[in-house]
């Protein structure tokens, strides 16, 4: 994300579980977020939570959907309740916010995504979300227990090094 000369950027998850079709919804809300200023900033948020009660999700194990609930309200606590669906990886970034966030982001895994809304909501860049479709990609080797695991040590790393000023809320572009 820092060496690339979109003027807007995606990231999108490899297994494919995303639509290309539904980037134009999320163009037209980066559109609207930055009023067509190149030099806007914004994010939209490519979510799923349109689709908590489809057959998608309740077809799925009891051990992910309370996995899931319990991070939406871990989530509340941290911060990034105003997004639904913070691991969606389906995500847009106008080129002068993906810079200020990506330069400042401290962690590499899982939890990437809500250190990169944290520091979105503390420099004021506007975030929208905005429905895709989606579907489970079967074939995964993630253990999802394992996973969250280290989600929840994650979450109590970002919010610890904010709380205590060790990785700056309100960070300056070099």
């Amino acid at each position: 994300m820092l060496y690339s000369g979109g003027r807007q950027l995606l990231m999108v998850d490899a297994d494919g579980a995303t639509r290309f079709e539904d980037l134009e919804p999320l163009w037209d809300a980066m559109e609207e977020i930055t009023g067509g200023d190149e030099g806007g900033e914004g994010v939209v948020v490519g979510s799923r939570a349109h689709m908590v009660k489809s057959e998608a999700v309740v077809k799925r194990s009891f051990i992910p959907n309370m996995l899931m609930r319990c991070l939406h309200t871990l989530l509340l606590l941290v911060g990034v309740g105003h997004i639904r669906d913070t691991q969606c990886g389906f995500k847009l970034f106008s080129r002068p916010a993906a810079r200020k966030l990506f330069l400042h982001q401290h962690l590499p895994s899982w939890m990437f995504d809500v250190e990169l809304l944290l520091l979105a909501k503390a420099q004021d860049i506007p975030v929208r979300e905005v429905d895709v479709e989606w579907h489970e990609v079967g074939g995964s080797k993630l253990n999802v227990v394992k996973a969250s695991m280290g989600m929840l040590r994650d979450l109590g790393v970002i919010r610890g090094n904010m709380m205590l000023g060790r990785w700056e809320r309100k960070v300056k572009v070099q």
